[in-house]
């Protein structure tokens, strides 16, 4: 089995260890206190001069560095455009898969899917998709997107039908409900280029079967092994009787430390920060999953504490239950991506290496 290891970039600002704040490092917000002390002049300005992105690159090189697959450019409404943040990393990256996640009413899929082979070109085939729901009805809407919940996923399975058609087929096309294509398809530079990949979500029965027939990952949300095992069976199974094959995917947040009490410390100073209770889980000899950790930062519902080799350990776990691509995050992104590229990805990799050779 390949494994893949995607380190999360937090587009709208991380945080600093056991600060649970939302800051922008590497730059401030109109307005924003000088972070120097009272009576002490900043000579940079209001507004020094550079940006968060120059940030984010630091994150992507250092994933690059530290041994990572890729980096997963995440959406969110009040920050940077996924799209663009890939593009501005693309150059400075050499070997991480680029990620850009977007929810269902990115627009024409005709047009989205020109994007997308610019980007296979000028990234060598690095670039990739994954595409949410956007939301519940009111956050759709104060998004400019009215289509009904019923037709989210259905939507998604067009979209994505036309993108491949219009990047694989010409002459293409296509009637649906929601896209409609004549004779269309790319020619010249835009034609014969590797398909993106397409990463998809959801727990729902319908998202497991949209994932069978259009995805080529599906990242579950996080989840203790023994809940997310049967859900990985079935979206195994649906792809099957289709004759594809769906690697399952997982977005959990990690806090490992040398130890597994210097990590329930730091954590526990994290949830003291935010004012959020305290209700650690119980230490068994093995990594604890804490569902909501930082999910209001991460969006991630669930965090690995524990020690190197019990946050490893149970990474290893999901991946002998037919977890295949990890996309792993931890505050602040920066630091933690050297952490765990150093001390956690190694003892993962190392450990299903020896049993598959075992086998």
């Amino acid at each position: 089995m390949t494994i893949e290891f995607i380190w999360q970039l937090p587009t709208s600002g991380d945080g600093r260890y056991a600060a649970p704040g939302v800051t922008r490092r590497g730059e401030r917000n109109a307005g924003a206190p000088s972070p120097l002390q009272a009576g002490v002049s900043d000579p940079r300005g209001a507004r020094p001069p550079f940006n968060y992105f120059d940030y984010l690159h630091q994150i992507a090189r250092a994933a690059d560095l530290s041994g990572f697959n890729g980096i997963q450019v995440r959406h969110d409404t009040q920050g940077d455009e996924s799209w663009i943040v890939a593009g501005y990393l693309a150059r400075s990256t050499r070997h991480l898969k680029l990620i850009a996640e977007f929810d269902a009413a990115w627009g024409s899929a005709v047009y989205a899917a020109k994007n997308a082979v610019s980007f296979q070109r000028f990234t060598g085939g690095r670039f990739a998709w994954q595409i949410g729901h956007g939301g519940d009805a009111a956050a759709r809407r104060r998004q400019g997107d009215a289509v009904p919940d019923a037709d989210i996923l259905p939507r998604i399975d067009e979209f994505i039908t036309v993108a491949r058609g219009v990047q694989s087929t010409s002459p293409f096309s296509f009637k649906g409900r929601f896209f409609e294509v004549q004779d269309g398809g790319f020619k010249g530079p835009l034609a014969n280029h590797p398909v993106n990949s397409i990463y998809l979500t959801g727990e729902s029965t319908e998202a497991l079967a949209l994932s069978a027939r259009q995805a080529d990952v599906h990242v579950f949300d996080a989840a203790p092994l023994a809940d997310l095992s049967p859900a990985i069976a079935s979206l195994q199974t649906q792809a099957r009787q289709l004759g594809r094959t769906v690697a399952a995917g997982l977005r959990i947040d990690v806090l490992a430390r040398e130890t597994f009490e210097e990590a329930l410390r730091d954590a526990r100073r994290y949830r003291g920060g935010a004012g959020l209770p305290d209700d650690a889980p119980f230490d068994d000899g093995a990594a604890a999953f804490w569902p909501g950790f930082a999910q209001a930062q991460t969006g991630a519902h669930g965090t690995l504490v524990g020690s190197y080799a019990q946050v490893s350990a149970a990474l290893e776990a999901y991946a002998q239950a037919g977890v295949s691509s990890f996309v792993l995050a931890a505050i602040p992104h920066f630091e933690e991506a050297y952490r765990i590229g150093e001390h956690v990805l190694p003892r993962v990799r190392a450990a299903l290496s020896a049993q598959l050779q075992a086998a």
